[in-house]
């Protein structure tokens, strides 16, 4: 093989290692911002797993909103009506939060409470994030289970 054969041969071999380690590199930073959305039932029954971050959907609780005199810190349950699970945060809440509302929280879990990052609200009475419902929908799908005869142990 002549020298300049070879030279050529090595720049197309560093031109795709270069495009793939570049690559890579995007997939992991896409990876680590990505957030799933979660129903309370769901990441109590472990389907987030271990996931390091992700979004919490569900309806804020009445009467569960809490807020520490002085400060930003907050505490409420977001529920899919099957499940609940308490989050606290120390965001300033958004102008449109308020309980029996939709909600969407980013953040990690600690424990059997969630630690919000992020804190989204639905923008008017009939508006509900599209996954929000969705999952919420799912969750409350129950198979219909004939009664016992009468009279049956």
């Amino acid at each position: 093989m002549n020298p300049q054969r070879r030279r050529r041969l090595l720049w197309v071999l560093l031109l795709l290692a270069a495009s793939a380690l570049a690559t890579a590199l995007v997939a992991l930073a896409l990876q680590r911002n990505v957030a799933y959305l979660y129903t309370p039932a769901e990441v109590l029954r472990g389907d987030a797993g271990h996931a390091e971050r992700f979004r919490l959907g569900g309806m804020v609780a009445s009467g569960s909103l809490q807020r520490e005199p002085g400060s930003l810190k907050a505490r409420f349950v977001v529920t899919d009506g099957d499940a609940q699970m308490t989050v606290l945060s120390n965001q300033l809440l958004p102008d449109l939060f308020r309980e029996g509302q939709a909600v969407v929280v980013t953040g990690r879990r600690q424990g059997d409470q969630f630690v919000a990052e992020e804190v989204l609200a639905k923008h008017d009475e009939t508006y509900m994030p599209r996954e929000v419902a969705e999952k919420m929908g799912k969750a409350h799908v129950k198979h219909d289970v004939p009664a016992p005869a009468p009279g049956a142990n």
